[in-house]
């Protein structure tokens, strides 16, 4: 009975952890509906008078992106704002072809009076955060607008999110991410749901409040000063915006998240791309609480409420070791409910993961209702939508669990980049030429090989319904492990053919 026991615990315990975290996300969700109802005035910058118009530096820091760098520079050289007043810094790594393209793109630029610089180092040391951090030390802007290769801010994007720094103590002015490809696959449809998610509920959310947010590491603008009162740039973990966020807003620093302004960006379009986005995200989102969290916790300026939606926030990513865990020992509990009647007193606490579950689904049904409208089909759609998105994310648990695993012990690796594919609409035809994309790996991973084997587990999970108990059988997981099955197959099946 000892090892039965000790199932019962953890999995108890990585249960009631994802509750904790559905009643976070639902305080939220009351949170971004009372935020919606409130008109808030703030002091901004009047642009009709070009004394108040503050010098802005736009960094772009890339690294071999060959695909997208024309696309890139001739949408940023479109923004409308004073030339005088602009400064443009294209912090390149690249060792590849695409540096001496780019270069000569510049140089054309430069012609037009744009204040265009090509800015290089000898070696990438602190990836991305080392770019910014050394393209810091010229910039001339009093404001730092930072976008990465894929995003593309329309025209007007400085004149709405600058004015806003009127307001002294306001670091960070952040928008929302729009998709390009948002329609092109199931994959893409999935990640444009998870992200919606993040940029309404969980930004809004918090944000409305006054507890913490973070900086996106791109389509947002730093107030200088702020990145240089909270320490500048560190590359000491793989999500530098989240670290940088945190430390200035323990200094004190308003973040301001703007909804209404939308920056189309690309989505992954093949799941190996994908995988090193959720790795990175994954991995550094744990390395941040071990960096972040005792800070927070001993920082006596910050409100209880805030230091616990702070916590959450932090351990974002680690709910995916705990879906994993409740995952792959649902199916001896399964057995274990039905071999001892006297236990079956301490299985309600299944019922926690139905109601994370519901909870899920209202928060997120107002993130769709909110782009997409209401009414019963779109109710229907999101539904199908919904149960999609659940199953893939749990698909991906085993690969975000060990860059849990890994950031939260310390484990060091490199910034990996996530390769861009230059898709401007949904009607780019790049479903038979992408494998011609030269940053695509090409070997297959032995987490594949896991999923393949966690695919059958599930398979054997649903089998298992059938038979267990002397009832002709126990149907309360079968579709908790048919989600399993068909996320964890998805994942196999795609990075196979994917090429991962």
């Amino acid at each position: 009975m000892i090892v039965e026991w000790i199932i019962i615990c953890v999995y108890s315990i990585a249960l009631i952890l994802i509750f904790l975290y559905a009643l976070a996300q639902l305080n939220l969700l009351f949170n971004y509906l009372s935020a919606r109802k409130k008109t808030v005035n703030c002091s901004i910058f009047d642009f009709s008078n070009s004394e108040e118009i503050p010098h802005v530096t736009i960094q772009l820091p890339v690294y071999n992106e060959l695909y997208v760098m024309e696309r890139l520079l001739n949408n940023i050289a479109k923004l409308d704002y004073p030339k005088e007043k602009l400064e443009i810094q294209v912090l390149d790594d690249s060792t590849d072809e695409s540096f001496a393209t780019t270069k000569s793109q510049i140089k054309q630029l430069q012609t037009t009076g744009l204040d265009i610089q090509h800015v290089t180092r000898s070696n990438r040391s602190g990836f991305k955060a080392g770019a910014l951090k050394e393209g810091l030390k010229t910039a001339k802007g009093e404001f730092i607008a930072i976008f990465d290769a894929d995003f593309l801010p329309k025209p007007n994007w400085l004149k709405r999110t600058i004015p806003y720094f009127k307001d002294a103590e306001i670091g960070v002015v952040q928008t929302r991410w729009g998709h390009l490809n948002r329609d092109y696959s199931i994959l893409t449809r999935v990640q444009a749901f998870a992200l919606d998610a993040h940029f309404t509920l969980e930004q809004v959310g918090r944000n409305s409040k006054g507890h913490f947010i973070n900086f996106n590491g791109t389509a947002g603008v730093w107030r200088r000063e702020c990145i240089i009162d909270a320490g500048n740039w560190e590359g000491d973990t793989l999500t530098e915006d989240l670290d940088l966020s945190y430390r200035a807003q323990l200094k004190n620093w308003k973040f301001k998240y703007l909804e209404e302004v939308e920056t189309p960006a690309e989505l992954p379009i093949v799941i190996s791309a994908a995988r090193s986005q959720q790795f990175r995200w994954n991995k550094g989102g744990a390395e941040n609480f071990q960096k972040m969290a005792s800070r927070v916790i001993k920082n006596d300026a910050v409100p209880f409420k805030t230091k616990l939606h702070s916590l959450l926030h932090l351990l974002n990513s680690t709910m995916f070791l705990n879906i994993l865990i409740v995952a792959v020992l649902s199916i001896p509990m399964l057995y274990i409910k039905n071999e001892y009647e006297h236990l079956k007193v301490y299985f309600y606490v299944m019922s926690f993961f139905v109601f994370s579950t519901i909870i899920f689904f209202i928060c997120y049904w107002f993130m769709y209702k909110n782009i997409y409208g209401g009414g019963f089909k779109k109710f229907i759609r999101y539904t199908g939508m919904f149960f999609t998105f659940f199953s893939i994310a749990m698909g991906f648990s085993l690969h975000n669990s060990i860059a849990v695993l890994e950031g939260h012990l310390g484990k060091k690796s490199d910034f990996i980049r996530t390769p861009k594919f230059n898709i401007s609409t949904i009607k780019d035809n790049w479903k038979d030429n992408w494998k011609d994309n030269k940053y695509l790996t090409k070997n297959i991973s032995p987490n594949v090989i896991l999923e393949g084997i966690l695919m059958l587990y599930f398979g054997f999970g649903m089998y298992s319904a059938f038979i267990v108990g002397d009832q002709g059988g126990d149907f309360e997981l079968f579709p908790f492990h048919l989600m399993l099955f068909v996320g964890f197959g998805f994942v196999f099946f795609k990075s196979l053919t994917s090429k991962v």
